[in-house]
């Protein structure tokens, strides 16, 4: 066997069905697109979520309520759990918290007032709740909020 001898394998090559041809071909008429309706006609064109005339599921779906497209999502950390991590006089700031797995993915940080701090830190997150604010500053730390 060399290059000059070979060939594809037995039905493993076959030519292209001519479709809309004429009747001979077996695909004449209406060419494999059955009878009348959109899908038979030229140039439809499916539209995204469309099920053949049936009611679309995202139309089926109850829909309830307001979703607001600009509401910002904080990961939240407590003092309680600062508190046990981080010695007194520590600059605790996001990348901190992070480091130490506090909190997850990179978000927003909220710091809430769950527990007591006896120890002065200075924080630095994007928010902080009234109690928590006024609980470091009871503490002798500082609560500073990030733009």
């Amino acid at each position: 066997m060399d290059l000059s001898n070979l060939k594809p394998a037995e039905g493993s090559k076959h030519s292209k069905k001519r479709i809309g041809r004429g009747h001979g071909t077996g695909q004449g008429t209406q060419a494999g697109r059955g009878h009348k309706g959109a899908k038979s006609r030229s140039g439809f064109k499916h539209k995204r979520g469309f099920e053949g005339g049936q009611m679309p599921l995202h139309r089926r779906v109850p829909k309830r309520g307001f979703h607001n497209p600009f509401r910002k999502e904080y990961e939240v950390v407590n003092l309680d759990a600062i508190a046990e991590r981080f010695e007194a006089g520590t600059e605790i700031t996001p990348e901190l918290l992070r480091e130490r797995g506090l909190v997850g993915r990179a978000g927003e940080i909220k710091v809430l007032a769950r527990g007591d701090i006896g120890k002065a830190f200075t924080v630095r997150a994007h928010k902080f709740s009234g109690k928590a604010a006024e609980k470091i500053a009871a503490a002798g730390g500082r609560a500073e909020v990030l733009a």
